[in-house]
């Protein structure tokens, strides 16, 4: 075990808040592995189908559970236990699942690298996390995942085995299907459930991935919480194509947990491809950020076959336009908003049955079950109902720091409270709306500009699909505003049109933008956020000059 693996728990809980979330079943004696076995005999019946191309499978939860015990004993055989760290990078297939379950029941910490990484991102992941074993297929569409794994073998001391999934085996790795040459693994390992259980990394705000750390606890948390996110019974199952190696598609991984659903996988997302699968098999889709819905409302053909299926949906993970909202909701989609993130997962999220339609539409909703929310103002005291301020959280199921300790210390204080980075205020009934994130905030000449602001109003414009505003370098004014915009298909944005629509709109005129960009398509972390911090280092390294 190395000494990283030691160390991923960064930050002790304060006591009042343990005993009281274990008085009140928020925090369980149990862990992930624990329920997973014992969910996977129980509901081994439910299906378990992936579309793919490259790995399609249609199949039963108890199939896939006898290879993941299966991977569990080969693994378990070679000296990999409670203590230890497994990354393992895999699309939205089966052997997604297989990894995942089976090492849930060896106890170990587990750090699910998503798809579309690449060899820099995989390095430091491993580096950063003191990887002992990694579990990849060979190939993903154009990602060559075996390219850089003799070199990062050769520099990482600690990583000690490399299974590849596939014909393209580099020297040193061995091939996956020699792990499953030993008797399965019966039951789960017991462990702490205090103990390091997920790592998962984000980049949306930051170059380099953060390694957020969540224990059994955490994780046992937000299981408890999701059933008020979930659509009622007799609801289409859903499609899942958010990464499972992502919080908001492990969720998918959970199902034998959780009554059993069925699980409907999709590596790649593509919306005639998703918009046929809806019709075809009687699946709802389009949940997760807001590019997932609009891309399907928006793609050719989209019509009442496809609604049928899609009735209600939940976005979360990334501001949700007015607009994209209010278009759902005319279709007679039933439209619940949420807030989270990986570090907390589920902090506030509404009830397709009990929230009021306007809560609904124009909130992010309640705050979670144990969940606490504050806003504080810019000296750090508390603001009261409808002002507005940086949100802070705090939870069960917030993490329990970032394999960075000095991330950590910045984010969290000793009495548990998460300053998330995002701007917003809470009514007098308690719901809570998102109005910014702080590095989104365009300080020109002195004066704040929300980017939100700026971004719902050029959404109203038919001709454009999707809008980010970032602020750009201004020599002048310190910085100005700048969107980039994707048009919808065929169509013709300008800057012109654009500010003559926020002219009758009534926006004022300091914050219009100044300079208008047309992309093709956006820089998307693994939850379909817009990268702005890819944006914002465009405009440094290629600023327009002011006319």
């Amino acid at each position: 075990m190395s000494e990283t693996a030691t160390s991923l728990c960064t930050r002790t809980v304060p006591d009042e808040l343990a005993v009281r979330w274990k008085a009140e079943g928020a925090w369980l004696d149990v862990t992930v592995g624990s329920l997973l076995d014992r969910g996977m005999r129980e509901h081994g019946a439910a299906r378990f189908r992936v579309f793919s191309e490259a790995r399609p499978f249609d199949g039963t939860v108890a199939a896939v559970a006898q290879r993941a015990r299966l991977l569990a004993g080969g693994l378990a055989r070679r000296g990999i236990g409670p203590g230890d760290v497994v990354a393992y990078q895999y699309p939205n297939w089966a052997e997604a699942a297989v990894a995942f379950w089976a090492t849930s029941l060896l106890g170990v910490t587990i750090v699910p690298v998503v798809h579309i990484y690449g060899p820099k991102e995989l390095r430091y992941i491993l580096e950063h996390t003191g990887a002992r074993a990694l579990l990849t297929p060979d190939r993903f569409g154009h990602n060559d995942y075996c390219e850089a794994l003799p070199a990062v073998m050769d520099e990482l001391a600690d990583l000690e085995l490399v299974a590849v999934d596939g014909d393209d085996i580099p020297g040193g790795a061995v091939p996956i299907a020699d792990l499953f040459d030993a008797d399965p693994v019966e039951m789960a390992a017991p462990v702490e459930p205090d103990a390091a259980a997920v790592v998962g990394f984000t980049s949306g705000t930051t170059a380099d991935p953060k390694g957020v750390v969540h224990t059994h606890r955490t994780l046992m948390a937000e299981m408890l919480q999701l059933p008020r996110l979930q659509p009622a019974a007799g609801s289409p199952p859903v499609l899942t194509a958010s990464p499972v190696s992502h919080i908001t598609g492990m969720i998918s991984l959970w199902a034998p947990l959780m009554g059993g659903r069925d699980i409907h996988l999709l590596d790649k997302w593509d919306p005639a491809v998703v918009l046929d699968l809806v019709s075809r098999h009687g699946l709802s889709a389009g949940g997760g950020a807001t590019f997932f819905l609009t891309s399907l409302l928006d793609a050719p053909g989209f019509g009442d076959e496809h609604l049928q299926w899609i009735r209600s949906v939940s976005l979360g993970g990334a501001p949700v336009p007015v607009a994209v909202a209010e278009r759902a909701d005319a279709l007679g989609i039933s439209l619940v908003r949420a807030y989270g993130s990986t570090e907390h997962p589920s902090t506030t999220g509404g009830s397709h049955a009990d929230d009021p339609r306007d809560k609904r539409l124009y909130t992010d909703g309640r705050p979670m079950p144990w969940v606490e929310l504050r806003i504080v103002d810019g000296d750090g005291n508390e603001v009261g109902p409808g002002q507005t301020g940086e949100i802070h959280s705090r939870g069960p199921d917030l993490f329990v720091g970032y394999t960075d300790p000095a991330l950590t210390e910045a984010a969290i204080d000793a009495d548990g409270w998460y300053a998330t980075g995002d701007v917003g205020f809470v009514d007098e009934d308690g719901y809570l709306t998102i109005t910014d994130r702080l590095k989104d905030v365009v300080i020109r000449g002195g004066e704040n500009i929300s980017a939100v602001e700026v971004e719902e109003l050029v959404q109203e414009l038919p001709a454009v699909a999707e809008v980010a505003v970032v602020a750009a370098p201004d020599a002048r004014m310190g910085e100005r505003v700048c969107a980039f915009v994707r048009p919808q298909a065929g169509a013709a944005v300008d800057l012109d049109g654009v500010r003559a629509h926020l002219r009758a709109r009534g926006l004022a005129r300091q914050k219009w933008p100044e300079e208008l960009r047309l992309v093709g398509d956006f820089d998307r972390t693994a939850s379909g956020k817009i990268k702005k911090f890819v944006l914002r280092e465009r405009l440094r390294q290629h600023p327009t000059p002011r006319g």
